[in-house]
């Protein structure tokens, strides 16, 4: 299976164990992301009695398979804010990620984090007048940048848009930090421990091990929120998949690049232990739809090549990330009438910074402070926390086994969340599902949710 730089180069890890008791806590915090521990973090930091829950290991999913930039240059998306939402909530977007960005800059140290460029650049004349667009956009919010055609890249660039001095991380070694000041600050976290039961009427978890968590506050940090129900994510969240490869290059750039035409790049260069490493993004399409997926790979490998002229390939891996319907991840309450579970999700592929921000956000409402963004980014504007309140209604408030039930096919092995059939990535050697985007290692074991029993590979 393949692996990520960052998880090939992280920090020797720390042991978290397994839950073996009933506990209690003022908050639960279910996903070991970098979502669920920024969570932990803040409010293990404000004195609260934090519990952070992970299936697997933490930073091992979207985190650890992320490209790394903490940037507030979200791709195109400013000019689009301000179409949807006004002027005064694209400014309050921009404000609370580059919040973040500065909050990375302040925590990361040694190599955890390097300074860079982040600019946008074109390579056909429409793509050039969306970049003029996006840079009316950034002036009339307030934000710094340049309107330019400088590029380090051996590419004919027809214009880049630069907002300087944003940064880049290690995002698993950075995320193993947070992990450890908030442990120190109290927060308790515990690895290879699954959610297998929901009473949220009586506030109680139940894991696979079945032991209770008693919360007086939940905070969902997972892909999908609740997988039990049927449909939810259909409705309200769609999965894109992304390919990254990466390989040992004495090309140091000083910036962090995005095509906006296609074919859809994502350029930039990471500095681990003395050593510069190149990476390369791209090939992006909606999740769990393509069987044979090596070709993105190959694809992004033969670039390595022939237009960077670096040597092939020594890293590849592959991450899949939820988008909202309005580019706005979810960060609160589900809704009014359940003001106690939260949810911290849709990043858009821009899980870094939205990650800290959302965090902020939530983290602020519980301890009672007001925050600018909690509007903005309410689960409820897009109807999605009422349709999961009323969800959760009809099924008298406890969720049945995640898994629900299903049907037995013939053929590829059946996904055990909804029993949709999965496809073989012969890439990732992974079994993908292409209904809500459950993953499965060759062995059944899981990889990636909503999903939460191994395949049945007899």
């Amino acid at each position: 299976m393949n692996n990520s730089l960052w998880l090939k180069t992280a920090y020797t890890r720390d042991s978290y164990p397994a839950l073996d008791k009933d506990i209690s806590c003022d908050v639960c915090i279910i996903g070991g992301g970098l979502s669920g521990i920024a969570n932990a973090y803040f409010l293990a930091k404000e004195g609260l009695d934090v519990v952070l829950l992970e299936k697997d290991e933490i930073l091992s999913g979207a985190t650890g398979n992320s490209t790394g930039k903490l940037t507030l240059q979200h791709d195109l998306v400013y000019a689009n804010l301000i179409k949807q939402f006004g002027r005064d909530n694209a400014k309050t977007y921009f404000d609370a990620n580059r919040e973040a960005v500065l909050f990375g800059k302040g925590f990361a140290i040694g190599d955890e984090l390097w300074d860079a460029n982040s600019i946008l650049f074109s390579q056909s004349k429409f793509g050039t007048k969306l970049l003029q667009d996006e840079k009316r956009a950034y002036d009339e919010i307030g934000i710094a940048a340049v309107l330019g055609r400088d590029s380090e890249l051996p590419l004919k660039t027809e214009a880049t848009l630069t907002i300087k001095d944003e940064a880049q991380i290690h995002p698993v070694r950075f995320g193993q930090h947070l992990a450890q000041l908030s442990v120190k600050a109290g927060a308790r976290i515990f690895e290879k421990t699954q959610i297998r039961l929901m009473d949220l009427k009586k506030r109680i978890l139940n894991t696979n091990s079945n032991n209770e968590i008693q919360f007086n506050k939940l905070i969902l940090c997972t892909h999908y929120p609740i997988a039990a129900l049927q449909g939810l994510q259909i409705l309200k969240l769609t999965v894109g998949r992304s390919y990254v490869v990466s390989t040992s290059a004495n090309m140091p750039l000083q910036g962090q690049y995005i095509s906006v035409d296609s074919p859809k790049r994502s350029v930039r260069t990471a500095f681990i232990d003395g050593q510069a490493h190149f990476l390369l993004s791209g090939e992006g399409h909606p999740a769990n739809v393509e069987k044979e997926t090596r070709i993105h790979y190959r694809t992004l490998d033969s670039e390595l090549k022939y237009v960077y002229h670096l040597d092939p390939l020594q890293y590849k891996w592959s991450a899949q990330d939820p988008s909202t319907p309005d580019l706005i991840p979810y960060a609160g309450p589900i809704s009014k009438s359940m003001p106690y579970v939260y949810l911290n999700t849709g990043f858009r592929k821009w899980g870094l910074s939205n990650s800290l921000a959302c965090a902020r956000i939530i983290s602020d409402q519980i301890i009672g402070r007001d925050n600018k963004a909690s509007s903005l980014y309410a689960p409820d504007r897009t109807g999605f926390g009422s349709f999961l309140v009323q969800a959760l209604k009809n099924t008298g408030l406890v969720l049945k086994e995640f898994t629900g039930g299903y049907i037995r096919r013939t053929g590829t092995p059946i996904c055990t969340h909804m029993g949709c059939r999965t496809k073989w990535n012969e890439a990732d050697e992974t079994w993908d599902c292409p209904c809500h985007g459950s993953r499965f290692r060759k062995d059944g074991s899981i990889l990636e949710g909503p999903a939460t029993k191994p395949l049945d590979l007899g």
